[in-house]
């Protein structure tokens, strides 16, 4: 009777042994290499599903593989808790965020070890606990120390539903990316990190990212932005008061016929103050604070305005012009103010044809005759300066260089560089965060907490739902302090912290996680990093990937560290769909590790996730799909349970590399090929698809091969057999280990999977005895060839001509031309 697959017992076997053994306790590298592998770690705001699962699942793959090939491999896990998905997940249910984060993680480790993932689990890492956050409110003061963190009035963006500040990475499109409530502008007071001082090493520094997906390298380099032009004095009419603009066109400057300023500049209401346009332009202003900068920007939305009544002096030219406010201008980006020229400015056409300004052509293509009076559209292409002044005829980019040079000369002007990446505002008006370790005194101002005085802890008893204004400002206890200077009555700062400040250094935390004096060991950080393999979502491209980024550099700088980038290799997994749709509790396609344990067994679900497509694609599940993975387990279990008799201990002294039995020679060929196929598959390309699709090709070669060798058995068969059961059986580790360890014992081993040599092949033994020859006659297939894998070109080139398809399509007649491309193709051409 065939032996039965009990995946329940096997895997509550396997997970209680290797907890006892401590198995997954990181080494220290000593003589081994180094291999630290980092999953992005997940905020505690509910369970996982099968969906979350694919980047962890993948991790503990690559992991373990690396543990096998002998490297000392730190595999850690915590979690990102802080933050606006646990805090709403508790609101809504009733219960204090910090008992809902806390229960989370309880739930969410048992899911993860009910899995059998190789965590480190003596280096898990909580960031809303205070040893932890303490850190968070020390880099704060160091970067407060340095002038990279500053307090200011901004236009901010705000979720109404949140009650709290967002950074623009968090907007997507118009709407909050967790409510998906439409965002609005407000001006607060706010405490922001100077990333801008780092954005060009930031930008340079992406070509140091070799193992990085282009997509997400590029994606950060459009997010910084950089622009390179020169920086224009317009002075306002009658008062002389400055206006700065930046511009990538200074070859334009001739053509500017308005000014426009973005409605939150500074000087829109000024400019108007007291006259009978400013109750129109201050609804106008209120009015575009409703709209997100995205819509304002886009070249779909119908651009508005309102003329102030106040003129600008054009410095190249003194000519007196108009001085509009824009919704099209933002504050964010440039200085908030524009010279705008209809003629080759798309958006700045579009609103002087709809507002009657001029357009002044002041670039003519070669041989063009562009007349401002008749253009349909702006002309942004290359071409010669004309009304220009003394700069008429040169080539607009020589034009830009002259134009600037001259403005510097007058001092009304100078070459630039500006950047679209903003400040990072760090200010967040809710409770579930980090504190912000600020005093205000009425004597002494701004005052530092003293390091001595950390962490400033998160009062419990707190109402923590939104109202608008944090919630620690309403917890009198918190608030009211005494001033670390002169020791009088002061008040603490109520806002706390964006939770990607959590999430920017927690990877240098985890190479010591019990210090108490530091945030992290140097002599560790030495040992483990940078992380060599970083797997998580696209989607942190321009957020927690870039501030963590900044935050590395900040410490090299500090002398905290001696590198640049803390992410040496990174990859980006795609998402489980389900019924055509990303799993989501919402739309309630959501697959639990739970109901695919009970099922099918924790390395179905293994296997599954693997099998289903290359990792970094998108796929869908499928209940079949997993249902065939379960049999595929099953038919490997009985095949090594029900022949365990045939196999033999001391094999390799009973191989023959002579071996002339077919049989034994194919088993052999087919083990060692797909020996180095998972190899390959896992260690350079992480195509664990195609692994798995190799090793379910091996059993089924096992099966047919166990069927010849139990009627008619030999030493050598039971060699061969024998070792393809063994290096299957480790192949499997990585991707199913309870399975595994349950099999590596049933035949005779001790020890777990985990502790053995990865199986190596012999290239000989691992080449294809055949190769088949695709012949083409003038492009179209005509015939298939099986040869030797030894045949030589000229061999390949005489079989091809010799085949009666080949022939009949050349029909008598000598072909031109044979070309042989390499063992692969022979193209004739008649």
């Amino acid at each position: 009777m065939a032996s039965r697959y009990q995946f329940a017992e096997i895997e509550t076997k396997w997970q209680q042994r290797w907890r006892e053994a401590r198995l997954f306790q990181t080494p220290e590298p000593g003589e081994r290499p180094k291999f630290y592998y980092l999953d992005m770690f997940p905020y505690p705001s509910g369970e996982l599903h099968m969906g979350h699962m694919r980047n962890y699942i993948i991790g503990d793959v690559l992991a373990r593989f690396k543990v096998m090939t002998g490297h000392a491999v730190l595999h850690p896990m915590g979690w990102d808790a802080f933050g606006l998905p646990a805090e709403n997940a508790a609101i809504e249910r009733g219960i204090h965020p910090y008992d809902w984060t806390m229960a989370c993680i309880k739930r969410m480790r048992e899911q993860f070890e009910s899995l059998g993932i190789s965590y480190d689990w003596e280096r898990e890492v909580n960031t809303c606990l205070p040893e932890y956050y303490k850190w968070d409110q020390w880099f704060f003061l160091k970067m407060y120390e340095r002038g990279l963190a500053y307090k200011k009035q901004a236009p901010v963006n705000w979720c109404p539903k949140c009650q709290t500040v967002l950074a623009n990475e968090q907007v997507v499109g118009t709407a909050c990316e967790r409510c998906d409530t439409p965002v609005v502008k407000r001006n607060l007071e706010q405490w922001f990190l100077r990333i801008t001082d780092y954005a060009e090493r930031l930008l340079q520094d992406l070509a140091l990212l070799e193992g990085w997906p282009e997509r997400v390298r590029l994606m950060q380099q459009n997010w910084i932005g950089r622009s390179e032009g020169a920086t224009l004095i317009f002075e306002v009419e009658g008062t002389g008061e400055p206006i700065e603009c930046f511009t990538t066109r200074p070859d334009t400057l001739f053509g500017a016929t308005f000014l426009a300023l973005a409605p939150e500049h500074p000087m829109t209401l000024a400019l108007v103050a007291g006259t009978p346009q400013e109750a129109e332009v201050r609804a106008f202003v209120e009015r575009s604070a409703r709209v997100s900068e995205i819509s304002r920007a886009s070249a779909e939305t119908p651009k508005e305005g309102i003329f102030l009544g106040r003129y600008a002096i054009n410095p190249v030219n003194g000519e007196r012009i108009p001085i509009w406010t824009a919704d099209y201008v933002l504050m964010e980006y440039g200085s908030g103010a524009i010279m705008c020229v209809p003629a080759h400015d798309e958006r700045d056409f579009a609103f002087a044809r709809k507002y009657g300004i001029p357009v002044r052509v002041v670039i003519q293509p070669k041989g063009g005759n562009l007349d401002g009076e008749t253009m349909t559209e702006a002309y942004v292409g290359p071409g010669f300066q004309v009304n220009s002044g003394p700069f008429d005829g040169l080539p607009n980019d020589e034009g830009a260089e002259a134009i600037t040079r001259f403005l510097e000369d007058k001092g009304k002007g100078r070459h630039d560089v500006r950047y679209r990446l903003r400040d990072w505002c760090i200010s967040r008006q809710r409770y579930w965060g980090t504190p912000i370790p600020i005093i205000y005194c009425e004597s002494c101002g701004t005052v530092p907490v003293p390091e001595s005085d950390l962490p400033v802890t998160l009062p419990r008893e707190v109402e923590f739902r939104p109202r608008g204004v944090s919630p620690l400002a309403t917890a009198e206890e918190f608030v009211n302090c005494k001033c670390p200077k002169c020791g009088g009555p002061a008040k603490r700062d109520t806002d706390t912290m964006d939770t990607f400040v959590e999430s920017s250094w927690y990877f240098l935390r985890f190479v010591s996680p019990h210090v108490n004096d530091k945030p992290f060991d140097p002599e560790a950080v030495e040992r483990w990093m940078p992380v060599d393999q970083y797997v998580g979502g696209i989607e942190h491209a321009t957020m927690h990937l870039l501030y963590a980024r900044f935050f590395v550099k900040v410490l090299k700088d500090m002398g905290m560290v001696g590198f640049e980038e803390p992410f040496r290799s990174l990859f980006t997994q795609g998402m489980i769909y389900k019924d055509g749709a990303k799993m989501s509790k919402s739309k309630g396609n959501v697959v639990s590790p739970d109901e695919i344990n009970s099922r099918f067994g924790a390395d179905t679900g293994r296997l599954f996730i693997l099998f289903a497509g290359p990792p970094e694609q998108d796929t869908e599940w499928s209940d079949e799909g997993v249902a065939g993975c379960s049999r595929f387990l099953g038919r490997t279990f009985r095949l090594v349970a029900d022949n365990k008799g045939l196999l033999v201990a001391d094999w390799r002294d009973r191989l023959n590399p002579e071996e002339q039995d077919p049989l034994v020679r194919d088993l052999r060929r087919k083990t060692h090929q797909t020996v180095r196929k998972v190899t390959e598959d896992i260690g350079k390309r992480m195509h664990f698809n195609t692994a798995v699709s190799a090793m379910m090709e091996l059993v089924n070669t096992m099966s047919d091969f166990a069927a010849a060798l139990q009627q008619a058995p030999t030493t050598a068969k039971a060699a061969a057999f024998s070792e393809a059961v063994e290096s299957l059986i480790l192949l499997l580790a990585p991707f199913c280990p309870h399975l595994a360890d349950e099999l590596w014992e049933m035949t005779g081993h001790e020890g777990f999977t985990y502790q053995q040599d990865w199986p190596t092949y012999d290239p000989d033994l691992a080449a294809e005895s055949e190769i088949v020859v695709v012949v083409q006659v003038d492009g179209r297939v005509r015939d298939r060839l099986r040869l030797p894998a030894t045949a030589d070109t000229r061999t390949i080139r005489d079989r091809a001509l010799a085949s009666g398809r080949v022939i009949h399509a050349l029909g008598g007649k000598r072909p031109r031309r044979v070309i042989v491309v390499g063992k692969r193709l022979v193209n004739i051409v008649r």
